[in-house]
């Protein structure tokens, strides 16, 4: 590995790294607090590491990699997780599956920003668990750890890849009031792939019982693909719940 961190360190540029900074909320009080930045695209990353997707994830032990303070060595680690889970669930390697399902659970305190959990939950976790019971994923969605519970979410991605959304709806249901703007994002995003991808009737129906409730980030993100008249709608009934509960003095 030391071999891809000098690549790692090679590619680094401070201006790129000052605007990651900025734009993960490196700042104190952040969702991104304490993580540190050398500036390497993802794009970059993805390149650096394509010789090493050939070899299979035992074989070389990427923990370091993946435990590392800098956040791009920490990406790095994902994207190669991601791509290999990505290929065993294409070959039927369930020895590979397990065994990087069993490595991310167990080092989730360092995919802790949203594009570590973007770039990697759906494959690994996801993809682990689609022939097999997903209550795991419940237990994701209710961890005090706001990573933890964008895992859960952003994992359903898989099932809706093969037109399966009743996990995407379950677990919305299960963070549809979480107190975190990047989980209402993950919701809605989430609602809005599982509309497109597998059923819109499916999402009305969602949405019918629980809109006037959503917040407000998530409502929008779900509805992005509705045409005006019915964004509106579902907006209205938001809108109209807000009212009353103005007028009867809740907050």
């Amino acid at each position: 590995m030391e071999e891809l961190v000098d690549e790692i360190r090679a590619a680094a540029d401070p201006e790129s790294a000052a605007v990651l900074t900025r734009f993960f909320q490196v700042r104190p009080g952040g969702y991104g607090e304490g993580d540190v930045f050398v500036g390497v695209q993802l794009s970059k990353l993805r390149l650096l590491t394509k010789p090493y997707l050939r070899t299979p994830f035992v074989a070389v032990d990427w923990l370091p990699l993946l435990r590392s303070p800098v956040h791009e060595d920490r990406l790095a680690a994902l994207v190669v997780m991601s791509e290999r889970a990505t290929r065993a669930i294409r070959a039927g390697d369930d020895v590979e599956r397990e065994h990087l399902y069993r490595t991310y659970l167990d080092n989730t305190a360092s995919v802790n920003n949203w594009d570590l959990v973007d770039v990697s939950a759906a494959p690994v976790v996801g993809g682990f668990l689609t022939d097999r019971d997903r209550a795991p994923l419940d237990g994701l969605a209710q961890s005090s750890v706001l990573w933890e519970r964008r895992i859960a979410m952003v994992a359903t991605h898989h099932f809706l890849r093969h037109r399966e959304s009743a996990d995407t709806y379950r677990i919305a249901g299960l963070l549809l009031h979480d107190g975190e703007d990047l989980i209402h994002k993950a919701v809605g995003w989430s609602l809005r792939e599982a509309g497109k991808r597998v059923d819109r009737t499916a999402l009305r129906y969602f949405l019918d019982e629980h809109a006037a409730r959503m917040p407000r980030t998530a409502l929008r993100y779900a509805i992005e693909h509705f045409d005006e008249t019915e964004r509106q709608h579902y907006l209205r009934l938001r809108s109209r719940l807000d009212a009353q509960d103005a007028a009867s003095g809740k907050t």
